[in-house]
């Protein structure tokens, strides 16, 4: 089927998906159309009423920031948007992930586009037209504890929307003035209310949260399929999978995990040649994949939740004379829902280092060379790779600590409780690329296995992802450098690429 423009756009009148994410990192239509131009204007109509009334308080529009609310704040509204901006120019580290970067700011104009927060329509329309090309602001990673939003970090966004600070332009890290004038963008200007809607949201935590999301959702699939792929390679018994056993087990989650080994391992025979019962690593897998497949589920209602929900204070209701302050900046959800990715992150790759470490021995593998080398002391096979694996694992755990037990106070107490949910989130972000190279690590090893004399695989789907894996990797026979092989792997086994 043809893909046409309409498939690939983003409405922003429409709700917000995670594939609409992962598509942001490259130039994407993005559509304001008249149900959004209409309810944008009509918030903006009453934010400009409620300046004109000097007797109706509204934070940031006539007030200082965060604890300093009870000062007034400037008396030009464009005076008003540097009052925002500047004092929040104080994020440190590396530049965020371009592709996060891209989705945070996709988030964000979506939850701006809902009318609620009474921005200028130009907000909006300026944001769409970004995404048509490779624009994309240069964001500090550390700075932000997901309190009040993102704040930090959608202060650099906004500042280099406005051609202030760098971005980046066809990848390539420049001065945000000339990169707006390369791409053919007009820099964003922004009053105090548009300045203060831009940053005050969790559209950072949302987007690493989801990107993350996706990534350890591929990664949990290709790790059921390479279990299968062991299990057919090795020539154990798939009883482990019958949907007797696991209905019993009353878990959702391993139900499903089980229909999708079932599937797998459909037409295999076992060897004789193995034990009664294989160790955890094989026979406790639907158990552990069905419980991280349940807690996946967990963290998709709360993203979907984020991507259609509005971070912002205060929102405007324009139809029942209200302006809402409160709290819908806080992220909390996506604090708990990224902790909890981490978790499951740590659980699937030592799982995935067990099962590759139980292949590479002679021991346990029925047989085959220790490391897979094909010709053990001459040469080491599977052995850099099987230590490689080992230290990612061991970096997951050292991460895995959850950040949403670790409020402190700050901005004089007024931010007295916080998420850090941002640091949650980008941690997530993180340990999924780590999740996605042992699960490549797995695939290489049992592509090995069978050059070393593993037997072929007897179920057919086994045996497609098998030939898939030896159609893009050649034997290590003799050794190489294997971290570009590892790499292929993942593409092939989390990527779908078979």
């Amino acid at each position: 089927m043809t893909t046409t423009a309409s498939d690939t756009a983003v409405d922003l009148g429409s709700p917000l998906t995670v594939p609409q994410l992962l598509r942001a990192s490259a130039p994407l239509e993005v559509i304001a159309g008249a149900v959004v131009e209409d309810r944008v204007a009509r918030g903006r109509a009453y934010v400009r009423s409620l300046l004109a009334d000097d007797e109706r308080p509204v934070y940031g529009l006539k007030t200082g920031f965060g604890a300093l609310v009870g000062y007034a704040g400037r008396s030009s509204e464009a005076d008003q948007c540097d009052n925002t901006l500047a004092h929040l120019g104080a994020g440190k580290g590396p530049d965020l992930p371009l592709d996060v970067a891209r989705a945070a700011l996709l988030v964000r104009a979506w939850s701006l586009a809902q009318g609620l927060s009474g921005v200028s329509s130009h907000v909006v329309s300026g944001l769409a037209a970004m995404f048509a090309t490779t624009f994309t602001p240069a964001i500090p990673r550390y700075g932000s504890v997901g309190a009040s939003g993102d704040l930090i970090p959608l202060a650099y966004a906004a500042q280099a929307l406005r051609g202030r600070g760098h971005a980046y332009l066809d990848g390539v890290r420049r001065p945000a003035s000339e990169a707006l004038t390369t791409a053919g963008l007009s820099p964003l200007e922004l009053d105090g209310r548009d300045a203060l809607a831009l940053v005050n949201g969790t559209s950072v935590t949302t987007a690493a949260t989801a990107l993350a999301l996706s990534s350890v959702r591929a990664s949990h699939r290709a790790l059921s399929d390479l279990t299968c792929l062991l299990v057919d390679v090795l020539g154990a018994d798939a009883g482990f999978v019958d949907a007797r056993l696991i209905s019993a087990f009353g878990h959702t989650g391993a139900v499903t995990v089980g229909s999708w080994m079932r599937s797998m391992l459909s037409g295999a025979s076992p060897s004789g040649s193995r034990a009664l019962q294989e160790p955890y690593s094989i026979r406790c897998s639907p158990q552990l994949l069905g419980a991280a497949e349940d807690a996946l589920r967990y963290v998709d209602g709360v993203v979907a939740a984020d991507l259609g929900g509005v971070s912002d204070n205060p929102l405007f209701f324009p139809g029942d004379d209200l302006v809402a302050h409160g709290g819908n900046f806080f992220g909390q959800p996506a604090a708990y829902a990224a902790d909890v990715l981490a978790m499951v992150t740590a659980s699937l790759g030592n799982l995935a280092e067990r099962q590759l470490d139980l292949l590479v021995d002679p021991a346990r593998n029925t047989g085959l060379p220790p490391m897979l080398a094909a010709g053990p002391g001459q040469q080491h096979g599977l052995q850099g790779v099987q230590l490689a694996t080992t230290a990612f694992v061991a970096e997951i755990r050292r991460n895995v600590l959850p950040a949403s037990t670790q409020s402190l106070p700050t901005n004089l107490h007024n931010q007295d409780v916080v998420p850090f949910g941002t640091q949650s989130a980008l941690r997530a972000y993180d340990l999924a690329d780590l999740l996605r190279l042992l699960c490549g690590s797995l695939a290489l090893g049992l592509r090995q296995a069978v050059h070393v004399g593993g037997r072929r695989p007897t179920a057919p789907r086994c045996a497609a992802l098998l030939d898939a894996l030896a159609a893009a990797i050649e034997p290590v026979d003799p050794d190489r450098p294997l971290d570009e092989d590892v790499r292929v792997a993942a593409r092939v086994v989390v990527d779908g690429e078979w």
